[in-house]
């Protein structure tokens, strides 16, 4: 069965920014009391848990013959074919703070692999989306990876772990790496938007181990339609389910063979 991917794409748009009005609403007023613990210094609320209701409501209607892979287990039947997979929101420990970015992603896999990604970045008003061929977005204009060709000349984005800390002090040498040899290194907190700016040219590369399918299926897809490189830790492309991933353009290849020596 076919499905009208531009009505999906429009409509898989406007629910992420109907999502993220949701968070925006509820971050002015919001109670850090009602934080719960999934895991170690892994966070939820019920900011998370009602944007996740709210999406898988509206997709259920959209394509019905879609399957879920969502973080809040608000849907998590899987179909054969095509599966929503749903992270509602991405940097929920930013949001509690009320520290920026965070974001909504939501990405529709064909066969496990993405057809099109929205990731809306909540605090900027930041919409961005990519179908499979057709190219990247950041609200409806077109994107593009860096033309950095260079490592010291880029900026880099990343993830520091932060639930399992066996290799952390590998993680400092690839961290300090990074550090001495290029213009700087980030920790932003939400990696649909790290991914998001990387296909946007506003960093050269993001890497991070230890990720959902959730975090990186909708902005892995940003990326590689920019005219990036996407790989996992080992230089396949095991990134969505595969739990690492190193994101760049022209320097993802200076990229890897740095974070490989360490890994």
């Amino acid at each position: 069965m076919s499905i009208d991917l531009q009505h999906t794409v429009n409509e898989t748009i406007k629910i992420a920014r109907r999502t993220g009005e949701f968070i925006r609403h509820e971050g002015k007023h919001f109670d850090k009391s009602k934080i719960e613990e999934k895991g170690l210094n892994n966070l939820v609320s019920y900011v998370d848990k009602e944007a996740e209701k709210m999406i898988v409501q509206t997709l259920t209607f959209t394509l019905p013959e879609a399957g879920f892979i969502t973080e809040e287990g608000t849907a998590s039947e899987k179909a054969a074919k095509y599966n929503w997979v749903i992270d509602p929101l991405d940097g929920t420990t930013n949001f509690m703070h009320g520290l920026p970015p965070y974001s909504v992603s939501i990405a529709l896999l064909e066969n496990d692999r993405p057809l099109l990604g929205v990731v809306y970045i909540i605090s900027s008003d930041e919409c961005y989306h990519a179908v499979r061929d057709g190219g990247a977005f950041c609200n409806l204009e077109p994107i593009h990876v860096s033309k950095v060709t260079d490592l010291k000349d880029g900026l880099f984005i990343t993830g520091i772990p932060y639930t399992n800390f066996e290799k952390l002090d590998n993680y400092w040498k690839i961290f300090g790496h990074f550090t001495r040899y290029s213009h700087g290194i980030r920790r932003l907190g939400s990696a649909a938007a790290d991914l998001a700016y990387v296909a946007a040219g506003k960093s050269e590369g993001f890497f991070e181990d230890g990720l959902h399918p959730w975090d990186v299926a909708a902005a892995a897809l940003l990326v590689t339609e920019a005219g990036g490189i996407v790989t996992d830790y080992k230089g396949g492309d095991d990134y969505i389910f595969g739990k690492g991933i190193i994101a760049g353009c022209a320097v993802q290849l200076q990229m890897l063979e740095i974070i490989s020596k360490y890994w």
